[in-house]
């Protein structure tokens, strides 16, 4: 499948690359079908990809793992949450959360309450919103990934 998209321009998508939300995300329960890109001229920045609609082409989010910048995140999710992708294997689980990019870059953030978990085996996913006041909706990264970059970590 090939699409023009705003970021990349057009892309070459394999079917076997195509993520379904069962339920859609949050803000955009009609955008079920999704892949995930990254911008291969300049790698995996930061470990940033992007969540881009294969229904929408002008939509694509940013997301990243946040163990990246959180590297103790590990939120509990009721099993029942997560039957609509299918049969949970840990191992076979991407979790993934969105990045906010303002033009003030210092103000970068990522949204620890609502990760998207991922079923890579059955290529399904759901976004979820987290009962845990302990992460927050507007987690800063912007230190985090500049001292990472510093280190040469990424």
């Amino acid at each position: 499948m090939t699409i023009e998209t705003r970021i990349f321009g057009e892309v070459t998508i394999d079917s076997e690359k195509i993520i379904t939300f069962v339920n859609g995300i949050i803000g955009f329960p009609d955008m079920k079908k999704f892949a995930l890109i990254h911008d291969e001229e300049q790698g995996n920045n930061a470990g940033i990809r992007w969540l881009q609609s294969l229904e929408e082409p002008n939509f694509a989010m940013p997301v990243m793992d946040p163990l990246i910048v959180s590297p103790d995140y590990n939120p509990m999710v009721d099993d029942e949450i997560l039957k609509p992708i299918g049969n949970i294997d840990p191992d076979e689980l991407l979790v993934l959360t969105t990045v906010t990019i303002p033009k003030d870059l210092k103000k970068m953030s990522v949204n620890l309450r609502g990760p998207i978990v991922i079923n890579v085996t059955e290529r399904k996913a759901v976004q979820i919103i987290l009962d845990d006041d302990s992460y927050k909706v507007k987690f800063p990264i912007y230190d985090i990934l500049d001292a990472r970059r510093k280190e040469g970590a990424c």
